[in-house]
């Protein structure tokens, strides 16, 4: 019942997010009047220190992390994957040498590698998106590579060896479609944290830059107006809590959903 909830909740989010693009939103209009006003019937969610509105703002920042979240998780999922089944159907020195980058990747925490490469490469989306995809395509990676691991000495892929068939053909039609559960459980737990971090990095200003709204860049500025502003910081930090704990919620109830010892 509380999985249907929040399945309930983070499409209804979805569907506005998507429809935003066609309403007149007016997200960086300045109107002194409304400089930290709180919510009201005007503004449902208040507004900010220079009086735009906090839910116009707010539907334009999630448009812009989901769009990050989707392109890194894509991209890391491509990269990984494919790496993945190459370094597990060949094996030999290629596995050895894939493995050893995995774990120099590995061997640093994920977000501070995140924040190192933004840093260098310089602030922007196209340089986020970037890092986050350095960091992300090892779970991808390691994740495939085990399961290729396994499935590579079965019987039906004997048997397409003996018959002729090519390693691509057999990593595509033979190892890949039975390694997809996890990989699909995998790519959920990797929305969220692509969302988290991205929010992450836009609140320390290696992100998203202004005047393009972002829930981290909104969480940081209206971090100085806590006390007198708390809902500058609640609303965008509220949304994200929400969308990170229902995309987990999804990617657990797949996971006991594909899991074929239950089945």
């Amino acid at each position: 019942m509380i999985m249907r909830a929040f399945s309930l909740l983070i499409g209804a989010a979805l569907l506005l997010v998507m429809v935003s693009p066609w309403f007149a939103l007016q997200s960086e209009q300045i109107n002194l009047n409304q400089i930290l006003s709180p919510p009201s019937m005007h503004l449902l969610l208040g507004g900010d220190e220079l009086g735009r509105s906090i839910g116009e703002r707010l539907l334009v920042g999630a448009r812009l992390s989901l769009l990050v979240a989707v392109v890194v998780v894509a991209f890391s999922a491509v990269l990984g994957i494919s790496v993945g089944l190459v370094a597990g159907y060949l094996g030999g020195w290629v596995d050895q040498v894939i493995v050893r980058v995995i774990d120099v990747v590995l061997a640093f925490p994920g977000l501070l590698l995140a924040i190192a490469l933004a840093g260098m490469l310089g602030p922007g989306i196209d340089n986020l998106v970037l890092a986050l995809i350095t960091v992300g395509w090892v779970g991808f990676a390691r994740l495939t590579r085990a399961q290729v691991l396994s499935l590579r000495e079965s019987d039906h892929v004997q048997a397409a060896r003996a018959l002729g068939s090519g390693a691509i053909f057999i990593m595509s039609r033979h190892l890949l479609p039975l390694a997809y559960a996890p990989l699909v459980i995998e790519a959920t737990f990797g929305l969220a944290g692509a969302v988290l971090a991205e929010a992450s990095l836009s609140f320390l200003g290696l992100g998203i830059q202004p005047p393009s709204p972002t829930w981290g860049s909104m969480i940081r500025d209206g971090a100085r107006y806590m006390l007198v502003a708390p809902h500058y910081v609640l609303a965008p930090g509220a949304a994200l809590l929400l969308v990170v704990l229902t995309v987990n919620l999804i990617g657990d109830n797949l996971r006991d959903r594909l899991d074929i010892r239950r089945t």
